[in-house]
């Protein structure tokens, strides 16, 4: 199967601190990948090296074929990847509508993806005029993801989509994440073993800044041992 993102031993520091120290991560085409590891191993800072928002000093990050070293975020994002950070980072001031809106890279692709999206995201629909702030944990993590389906994009990276949300809607996003990668790719980071290892096809286990184990999800669901070792997770 083709990749569309390949990060080859990436090192990145932020001040003076050597946060990733060789990093290799494979996304192939029409997947979901997702990134593994302890809090603080470097899975975020990953997401962001690949976005140009904390730019790795060496090694080297392909999209589609196309190295993204040495561009700004704006620059990476026109290429066609969505971002959905930690936090989810909407505008609480802002409405639905406004914040998918200032999600549009040409006039029109709300209107174009509308259907779609709230077909993914019905409550988005129904409480377009509120603003952000208005909205419960779930939905404003719903809003977050709907801004990075607004543009054309081919890949998605997002982050801890489930954290601090209730299982319902834990259920409703995990649904939505895995019929995004029916026409889209998408690299997770994903604390929650559980709702990892029902999403994803492949996996990269990041520790102390390294990538030290990869492969399928299917066969790290069967080593006991590895997830025991690498996540604490009985």
């Amino acid at each position: 199967m083709s990749a569309i993102l390949e990060v080859r031993d990436i090192h990145t520091f932020i001040g003076g601190f050597h946060i990733l120290e060789g990093v290799n991560v494979t996304v192939p085409l029409g997947s979901i990948t997702v990134l593994l590891g302890r809090n603080g191993a470097g899975k975020t800072t990953t997401l962001r090296s690949i976005m140009g928002l904390t730019p790795p000093a060496q090694g080297s990050i392909l999209f589609d074929g196309h190295p993204l070293k040495g561009k700004t975020p704006y620059a990476i994002a026109q290429m066609g990847i969505g971002y959905v950070p930690e936090h989810r980072a909407i505008f609480k001031e802002l409405t639905v509508k406004e914040n998918l809106q200032i999600a549009e890279r040409k006039r029109g692709d709300l209107a174009r993806k509308a259907d779609f999206i709230f077909d993914l995201f019905p409550d988005l629909n129904r409480l377009i005029d509120l603003p952000g702030g208005n909205l419960s944990g779930g939905q404003q993590q719903m809003l977050a993801v709907a801004r990075a389906l607004v543009p054309d994009n081919r890949l998605l990276l997002i982050d801890e989509p489930s954290e601090g949300l209730a299982p319902v809607i834990i259920q409703h996003l995990m649904s939505t994440i895995a019929r995004l990668a029916e026409t889209t790719s998408v690299l997770l980071v994903e604390q929650n073993f559980r709702v990892a290892s029902r999403l994803a096809q492949q996996y990269v286990i990041i520790d102390e800044g390294h990538s030290a184990v990869s492969g399928q999800m299917s066969d790290l669901i069967r080593d006991e041992a590895l997830v025991q070792r690498y996540l604490g997770v009985a």
